[in-house]
């Protein structure tokens, strides 16, 4: 594709960015926990692993899936530290330890568990929630976390749909003859 034909793609992207980003000043207010300072970021990360799931609804299905496996694994985490507290400093790394490897087996699971980076990037965001958003609580972080990564995937379908249409009217489209 040459740069000309990108040029509506890349405006494209640039406007879903700022809906999105306008979305977000407004959802914020609706989800918890009271008073966040929004979320835009949550959306972004799952809109880019649509990409990293292959583009399609299947893969987004995929990515939602280990997202959630990646929250509740988050949560085991968190859980089973506090159950280890007796061991001090040592508590949360011996329950990622000890859960981790259950992640990794996901790999040889059913196909639609399968995509692990979806998990950790799950996880990472549950961890940053909790420890860096007031107010957070487990059932207040999950369902702000799935909200805007519904939102993220849902804007990786529309960036692919949008795409795709415009390549295809593109490769339709007669060449131009340059001037001679």
């Amino acid at each position: 594709m040459t740069p000309r034909r990108f040029v509506p793609i890349a405006i494209f992207v640039a406007l879903q960015s700022s809906v999105l980003q306008g979305i977000d000043q407004i959802l914020r207010h609706a989800v918890p926990p009271a008073d966040n300072l929004g979320f835009t970021w949550v959306a972004f990360l799952a809109w880019a692993t649509y990409f990293l799931a292959g583009s399609t609804v299947r893969g987004g299905a995929k990515a939602l899936i280990g997202v959630v496996i990646g929250i509740l694994y988050s949560i085991g985490v968190l859980v089973l530290g506090d159950w280890l507290g007796a061991f001090g400093f040592l508590a949360s790394p011996m329950a990622i330890l000890l859960l981790i490897p259950l992640v990794m087996y996901l790999e040889l699971g059913p196909d639609l568990v399968t995509l692990v980076p979806a998990v950790f990037v799950g996880a990472g965001t549950f961890f940053a929630c909790m420890l860096y958003v007031p107010g957070a609580t487990f059932a207040a972080i999950a369902t702000t976390q799935v909200t805007y990564t519904l939102l993220g995937l849902t804007f990786g379908w529309m960036t692919v749909a949008f795409r795709t249409a415009h390549q295809n009217r593109a490769a339709m489209a007669p060449a131009r003859e340059s001037p001679k």
